[in-house]
Parts: structure tokens; sequence; C-alpha cells
């Protein structure tokens, strides 16, 4: 993956959707099911990325006893039109995870955030694209851009020339 060397933001028209999902291992002894949680995800994020229609933008993911992966989707009703759909992998894992996961050897979690033009910052400076940098698009952080406060502005700026 090629580094940028020079500092970045991201200058997205578009909303978005922050969706963070992980587990949590409890129960290490249960290994059949820590593994089956695992190949759920796995499943999940192969169909994902096999699909562009299907909203998903980017991910990242962490490991460790608290797991965490970090998504960008195209929008909320994306994320959830695939959280609903009975043919995608997502709905058997989660009838799964009722009928034989849901004891407590892995605990899950999740959090949405819809984000609108205007209301988020960011910056990469010496990095490969990463999280939204991989979504875009990616413009030089300067003059203006170049502090958090003047990143959040620019953004406000868009969105109300956009709205007027």
């Amino acid at each position: 993956m090629s580094i940028h060397h020079q500092r970045l933001t991201v200058a997205r028209e578009q909303g978005f959707v922050v969706f963070l999902i992980g587990a949590r291992v409890n129960r290490w002894w249960l290994l059949p099911v820590i593994w089956g949680v695992v190949r759920a995800m796995r499943r999940m994020m192969k169909e994902l990325s096999a699909d562009p229609s299907s909203g998903l933008l980017s991910h990242e993911s962490y490991g460790g006893r608290t797991t965490l992966m970090v998504q960008y989707w195209r929008s909320k009703e994306d994320l959830l039109r695939y959280a609903r759909a009975k043919e995608r992998a997502h709905a058997p894992a989660w009838r799964r995870w009722i009928r034989e996961w849901g004891e407590g050897a892995v605990g899950i979690w999740h959090e949405t955030y819809v984000v609108e033009p205007g209301t988020y910052e960011c910056v990469y400076d010496h990095m490969p694209p990463f999280g939204l940098g991989k979504v875009g698009p990616l413009v030089p952080a300067e003059g203006p851009l170049h502090s958090a406060a003047g990143r959040l502005a620019a953004g406000a700026r868009r969105r109300d020339e956009r709205a007027a």
C-alpha cells in the first residue's frame, strides 16, 4: 500500500454511516462458539466486499479479547437493508446467534453513527489510504484545511452552500 507523504483530508460531499461492530471473548474455553462467530463475520465481509452495490464503502479490523471493526457505509438504508436481507449472510448468522451462540461465550456489540456532510473532519499525514481516507476524495490539508477547526468550518460552509 502506497504511503502519501503529504498532509491530506477528505472532502466528501455526501453523508455516510460509520458502523462500529465487534465481539468480546468471555469464555475462551468454548472455542467452537468463538470460531463460529469469527467464520460468520468472515463470510459477511467476503460477501459485502464482493458486492459494491451493497453500500459498504470500506472497513478496518482490530483484534484482541475485544475486537473492533470500523465500517463505512454509503447510507443507513444500505446498512439496514443488508442487516435485514434474508438471503444474505447476516440473517442466518443472527439466527444461529440466537439459537446457539447467545449463551455468553462471546459478547457482541455495535454502534451506528450517521454522519452528514460538514459534521466531521479528518487528517492523514504520511499514511496510506486508511479509514475514511479510503472512501475519499482525498485533498491536500493546506490553507484553511490545515487545522481541525478549519476543516470543520470548510465542511460546514460546503454543506450550507449546497442547502442554499
